[in-house]
């Protein structure tokens, strides 16, 4: 009589051990909780942000890290198929162009709404919000203390007064921090009279837009231009820094928060929202809500030098409180993101290039 080999058992033992482990090793990828996250910051404390919400709720963060425009387009060609739960954009302009391109969904979250400002929201009625602000900064007037008094500069009106003639520096008109900026002018002043002032501030340039933030910095410190227009935290970075060339700039220039007196300083925002077509969209609407917590708004403001938007969250930055405490504008974000097409046409009428 022929017997079967006695390691055929053995054999179909490990089998069936092998399809039981994979079996519970599938189960336990289907349990894991993720969040996949598209995110226009790069800041280190980025990284003790998302750490912090792993450990308080055990969700691991897939992230992808691109510019704004980078992102947008990568959402447009993933279509349906995206696996994008949370976006983070650096601007409101963007997160309104992304809004009505219908890229995100609306949510409702007490948390949120009770935590974020009205105004630093994109409500859509009964159905939520479709985007949050979590930070912001102001878009302020820095000046060279040698040839121009503060008194002039007061505010952002003053910009076109023919006493500047020949000494405003900014940044191209189409940038979305200027787009912004004359959206919220167009929403005070009406179209036409905005229209006046930007064809006012052409008129004064020194010369043709060009650069970031930081070089309108330096063009003011340089004497090549008098005044010019930045975001906070661009003048933050070189107030913190420990570069002498830097120390040097930012003790030949002023610095000017606007229109104090009327409707306030222009802000902008870093803000969220979860995906149109997020594969996890509770856990996004979890990682929104941490945000607006205590901890999550010190490490998103300090990051990258700027204010909290939880009222009651006070951050230690010298350089930010040097600035001290000023009336901000509270026009509605999501208006100043719906008039970014009036301000591009006023950027053409004015030829503001």
């Amino acid at each position: 009589m022929i017997r079967p080999p006695r390691r055929l058992p053995t054999l179909l033992s490990r089998s069936i051990a092998a399809l039981v482990l994979a079996g519970v090793s599938t189960l336990a990828a289907a349990q894991e909780r993720v969040l996949n996250l598209y995110s226009a910051r790069h800041y280190q404390t980025d990284e003790a942000l998302y750490a912090n919400f792993t450990k308080k709720t055990g969700v691991r963060i897939n992230r992808i890290e691109a510019g704004d425009e980078a992102l947008l387009e990568r959402l447009r060609n993933e279509g349906r198929n995206s696996p994008a739960d949370v976006i983070l954009l650096v601007d409101a302009a963007r997160l309104w162009k992304a809004q009505i391109e219908g890229l995100f969904q609306p949510i409702r979250s007490q948390v949120l709404e009770s935590r974020i400002p009205a105004h630093l929201r994109a409500p859509m009625g009964d159905k939520g919000s479709e985007w949050f602000s979590f930070s912001t900064r102001a878009r302020i007037i820095v000046y060279n203390k040698a040839t121009i008094r503060p008194e002039q500069v007061q505010t952002y009106e003053d910009l076109a007064k023919p006493a500047l003639k020949g000494q405003v520096c900014t940044r191209s008109g189409t940038h979305p921090y200027m787009l912004s900026l004359i959206g919220a002018v167009s929403e005070h002043l009406g179209e036409a009279a905005a229209e006046q002032w930007a064809r006012g501030v052409v008129g004064n340039f020194a010369r043709s837009p060009r650069g970031g933030d930081t070089d309108q910095i330096k063009a003011v410190a340089s004497g090549e231009c008098g005044v010019a227009l930045t975001n906070t935290y661009y003048l933050v970075r070189m107030m913190r820094s420990t570069k002498p060339e830097d120390r040097e700039i930012v003790s030949r220039i002023g610095v000017v928060t606007p229109n104090q007196s009327t409707w306030g300083t222009h802000v902008n925002v870093s803000g969220g929202a979860v995906a149109r077509n997020a594969p996890h969209p509770d856990v996004a609407r979890q990682f929104l809500e941490y945000l607006a917590s205590d901890d999550a708004q010190i490490y998103l403001a300090d990051g990258n030098n700027e204010w909290p938007v939880v009222p009651s969250v006070r951050v230690r930055n010298e350089a930010l409180d040097a600035l001290g405490k000023f009336r901000t504008d509270t026009l509605p974000i999501g208006s100043i993101g719906r008039s970014q097409i009036t301000a591009a046409k006023i950027i053409d009428r004015a030829g503001w290039k």
